[in-house]
């Protein structure tokens, strides 16, 4: 359903509480009182068989009796009555309602009931068993929580009731105010993905906190949250760290892919920066709510406690900040104002019998210094000052210096609790967060630091990678062929080959049927040999015994796999043994053995792990996780994130590893899940990697039982099948496909060729130069809701580019495109917008829609000839929009 049905939530201009109750002391009574204290503007209804006869409200009593259709409904019946009630909102006409009743998930149908109404109606749900809504900016509080919320900034969704309350709680003396509370229940309907996305278009929302127990739809949600963390902060804090129950897994990276640590990876990929507490998260909050964005992540610090400082330093590298370096004219000021005994360096240590005097004089001079983007200001308890003189010194001051130029964050630590109290009231009616301990105050300036990493990792220049040519038809046969014998586990001969159809390098391999076979199966390779039972029912041949090395002549490598299958038969006679692997010993005494993995994910589907390999993976647990697919640029990141990186990176005399080349690795497994969802689990343990390169030396993959499975990826994939090769009608030949990330470079080359008219006509005003913001739009999509289509010449030059960005439920997208100046004429615009149309058709998008200058009369033509239709503009007569009408083939 659409999510424009969900903007009532925002500011309704009427409400009807079904339910609602003059009854003191019942749900539907304090629902109504919450309501009317709030002065909610609009008109109120109660809906309920009984009279409620209140100021300020009329009753009705029944939903087919009100007067007209409430732009938002709140139901608080019974669960049985649920679902008719939903029914008949959607008869008057109510498009969204807020579910409050408890047990709607109770044995007997009613959930299915409630939503079948709700489709049949076209109503949206909150809910249900949900604690309601806030919308403080509207004078909106439908819920039964015991305080009211502040206007403010801050955007909150959380599937708990309870971490609302305590989230009013806090904010309440602090003076920090929201822009919405949504309580989203057990999201029947309405899920974490609408509601971002509701808070993401919200002009009163600056940053959005989520409570998440657990995601409904990952692909939806990745969607809306990396769509919004391009443009607003999202802190989360996701319930249940505790690591699942103990399951079988028959693969490594099955069993190192806890559900808590696959959350924390799809948020980072999301844009979201992850909390681990409650106090975290209120931290974040604070911050977020309070303070400008940062230019850079130089911190100042001044402070009248030189080992409070150095505490604060302590804590600057864990949240990605540096200390900043003055200059040499801010160590002159500060000279001028400061006792000589000063620190003369940063911390400014102003030392211990430090009052308002030098305190303004050091903010001062670290506020004009160009080398600082943020200044942290600490107090320590002295009897020579009072801790409240000296807020009131920052406060003034930092009024007087917001006036004077850009802001910069400040944030303040007065250490110790009593101090701490006496100044919050002062601070916080100044715009400033406070701590009371330094490691506490640096961690908050590190939520502003995640917030604006998070989004620059959102549009990051990715460098161009080795183009990857797999063998996909081989990649099908192996697959088949296992499937067809029954066998959801490929044997080892099987599963390196299946990584070499993607060009991952893997040692060669025989495989021997029997013990008398593997003589047979050492020719072509030179001893040592390594000789490895093969087993659907063994996963960790080494802990089974199922793995001999070093043998140094064909007999003697034949004899210990007669050996080794005896014993294996008599201590674990539930094994199927159907052979042997042989293959050549790789001796490279200075490589590291690394893991690459998948795993599957209940909620995210396939997940990629990497990290160190060998026997003892799970005990030393260096393993970091992203969902697939990856590019090059979040494969060496992936690297850089484990503790074997530094290894890798070389040491001493030990020269650094193939990073390069694991990090491709990396990339080809990824784009090897994302070509087969058949793949379940996969394990490339170990893998070597050292300055000579990388080589696979043991692999196991797990697939599905039925073919053909869909897709389980959280992240769309390139639709590398909407790639063509097309002629214009001037017998031009050009080739069309989706873009990728590292295409950056190649359209910022391409918009050098398209001429400042053609700049007026695509962004609509006098642009000269396409900057990183721009092109990362275009290059960084999720093919889920935005996406681009380049146009190349057969030299692979790009002549034409099209952006194609949808709404949040795809119903409506809107094209913007471009063609080089010099090749106008040709017909490429029209040949690969016409391609354009056909993949929208075939995605189920059914309006499309061009924004363009009324005098740029060729793309006016064109879009004509396409079935478009241009309309004027309503608020600027200077534009035109243009809108089709597709005949949808499916539904996305």
């Amino acid at each position: 359903m659409s999510i424009r049905h969900l903007s009532p939530l925002l500011s309704p201009g009427s409400i009807a509480l079904i339910g609602a109750s003059a009854r003191e002391a019942s749900l539907g009574r304090i629902v109504l009182s919450n309501l009317l204290a709030a002065d909610f503007p609009g008109d109120v209804f109660a809906v309920n068989p009984h009279a409620v006869d209140l100021p300020g409200v009329t009753w009705s009593p029944s939903i087919g009796a009100l007067p007209l259709a409430p732009d938002l409904a709140v139901v608080m019946t019974p669960p049985a009555a649920v679902p008719d009630v939903i029914a008949d909102l959607g008869r008057i006409g109510t498009k969204i309602a807020v579910v409050l009743s408890a047990g709607v998930d109770a044995p007997g149908g009613l959930r299915t009931m409630m939503l079948d109404a709700a489709r049949a109606a076209g109503v949206r749900i909150v809910g249900p068993n949900c604690l309601g809504v806030l919308m403080p900016h509207a004078n909106l509080n439908a819920s039964f929580a015991h305080l009211a919320a502040k206007p403010g900034r801050l955007g909150l969704i959380s599937q708990s009731g309870a971490l609302v309350t305590a989230m009013l709680d806090w904010a309440a003396p602090r003076d920090i105010g929201f822009s919405a509370i949504v309580s989203a229940g057990d999201m029947a309907d309405v899920d974490m993905a609408d509601l971002i996305d509701l808070l993401a278009t919200d002009p009163n929302t600056d940053a959005i906190l989520l409570h998440v127990e657990g995601i409904t739809n990952a692909a939806k949600f990745m969607s809306a949250a990396r769509a919004a963390a391009r443009v607003k902060p999202i802190v989360a804090i996701k319930a249940g760290r505790s690591p699942d129950a103990c399951r079988a897994a028959l693969s490594h990276s099955g069993a190192l892919a806890g559900a808590y640590p696959v959350y924390r990876a799809a948020f980072e990929q999301a844009g979201i920066v992850m909390v681990d507490s409650l106090t975290q998260l209120f931290d974040a909050a604070e911050v977020l709510c309070k303070l400008p964005p940062l230019r850079g992540n130089r911190l100042a610090i001044v402070t009248n406690g030189g080992g409070a400082g150095v505490l604060a330093v302590d804590e600057l590298p864990g949240c990605g900040g540096r200390l900043a370096d003055l200059d040499p004219s801010t160590i002159e000021t500060l000279d001028e104002h400061l006792p000589t005994t000063w620190s003369r360096a940063n911390p400014i240590d102003i030392i211990g019998d430090a009052g308002p005097v030098r305190y303004r004089a050091a903010i001062a001079a670290a506020w004009g210094d160009p080398g600082v983007d943020a200044i942290l200001v600490m107090h320590c308890p002295t009897a020579m000052a009072s801790p409240i003189d000296i807020a009131e010194t920052l406060s003034e001051q930092l009024s007087l210096l917001r006036k004077s130029g850009p802001a910069k964050p400040v944030i303040a630590c007065w250490l110790g609790d009593a101090t701490c109290a006496s100044a919050g009231a002062i601070l916080g009616r100044a715009g400033i967060p406070l701590f009371s301990a330094p490691d506490d105050a640096v961690r908050g300036l590190g939520y502003l630091l995640a917030a604006q990493a998070a989004r620059a990792a959102l549009t990051e220049t990715v460098p161009i990678a080795r183009p990857s040519r797999p063998d996909r038809k081989e990649a099908a046969r192996i697959i088949a062929a296992a499937r067809a014998e029954g066998r959801p586990v490929l044997n080892e001969i099987e599963a390196k080959a299946l990584l070499s159809a993607y060009a991952i390098p893997v040692v060669t391999t025989h495989f021997a049927a029997a013990a008398g076979d593997v003589v047979d199966a050492c020719a072509g390779l030179t001893a040592p040999y390594a000789v490895k039972i093969v087993s659907p029912d063994i996963s960790h041949k080494s802990d089974k015994g199922g793995v001999a090395l070093g043998l140094c002549d064909p007999a003697v490598a034949a004899a210990r796999a007669f050996t080794m299958g005896e014993r294996i038969r008599r201590e674990h006679p539930e094994a199927r043994i159907t052979g042997f692997a042989v293959e050549k010993m790789c001796v490279r005494p200075h490589a590291s053995e690394l893991l690459i993995g998948v795993a599957n994910d209940p909620t995210f589907g396939p997940v990629l792990l990497f990290g160190a390999g060998g026997k003892a993976v799970e005990a030393i647990n260096d393993i970091v996780m992203a969902l697939p697919p990856i590019h090059i640029g979040q494969a060496r990141e992936m690297i850089g994130r484990t503790r074997i990186a530094r290894l890798l990176a070389g040491y001493r005399d030990e020269r650094a590893a193939d990073l390069a080349g694991i990090a491709e690795t990396l990339v080809a497994v990824s784009n090897l899940v994302a070509d087969w969802p058949d793949i379940v689990e996969l394990d490339i343990n170990p893998l070597l990697a050292d300055a000579d390169g990388i080589i696979c030396l043991d692999a196991r993959v797990v697939i599905t039982r039925e073919a053909r499975p869909a897709s389980r990826l959280a992240i769309r994939p390139v639709p590398t099948e909407w790639s063509a090769d097309l002629v214009t009608r001037s017998g031009q030949m050009i080739h069309v496909r989706p873009v990728v990330p590292s295409d950056e470079a190649a359209l910022a080359a391409f918009f050098k060729h398209v001429t400042p008219e053609d700049l007026r006509f695509r962004f609509l005003s006098s642009v000269r130069h396409v900057d990183h913001e721009n092109l990362a739009m275009m290059t960084h999509v999720d093919y889920r809701r935005t996406i681009s289509f380049l146009a190349l010449e057969p030299g692979g030059t790009i002549v034409a580019a099209v952006l194609l960005a949808t709404d949040a439920d795809r119903s409506r997208a809107e094209i913007a495109m471009s063609t080089r100046s010099d090749w106008k004429g040709r017909g490429v615009s029209y040949v690969l917008l016409g391609h354009v149309l056909r993949y929208a058709e075939a995605e189920g998008i059914a309006v499309l829609e061009a924004v363009e200058l009324a005098d740029h009369s060729e793309a006016l033509r064109m879009e004509r000839e396409l079935g478009f239709t241009a309309l004027a503009c309503p608020d600027d007569p200077t534009l035109r929009i243009v809108r089709r009408q597709q005949s949808t083939a499916r539904a996305a």
